[in-house]
């Protein structure tokens, strides 16, 4: 059973970093991508990074408003997948999932919520001003 559980969130002031982290059952299999999406309340859920591993190179993807401030990376030895977001700004204030799915195709990005099979709790990070 393929499980994910987000952790991290919190309140910070705005310039703080936070680490989120994903603890996922499947991370050790051969082609996985993961993904980092956040909702802010009344908004759609957005994408905010990708990464995609198998035998081969890793594929990393993220939205322009998380280029240059947040970096996707994982530890296959600990099951986990972290989002370190630096620089945060108040319009970073969302619910943050974690989503995972088995295998990849190198041409996408995976970037829209319906590309991924496994979701996360949510962990929420608020930016004060």
């Amino acid at each position: 059973q393929v499980q994910l559980g987000e952790s991290g969130g919190g309140l910070v002031q705005a310039g703080d970093s936070l680490r989120l982290s994903c603890a996922a059952s499947f991370l050790t299999f051969s082609s996985v991508t993961m993904g980092w999406f956040r909702q802010a309340p009344g908004k759609d859920r957005d994408f905010v990074a990708s990464i995609t591993w198998s035998s081969g190179p890793t594929y990393i993807y993220y939205a322009d408003s998380a280029k240059g401030r947040f970096t996707i990376s994982r530890d296959n030895a600990k099951n986990t997948v972290f989002l370190q977001m630096n620089s945060l700004k108040p319009e970073d204030t969302a619910v943050y999932y974690c989503a995972g799915r088995f295998g990849f195709d190198s041409g996408s990005r995976y970037s829209t919520a319906s590309a991924y099979d496994y979701w996360g709790q949510g962990t929420q990070v608020t930016v004060s001003a």
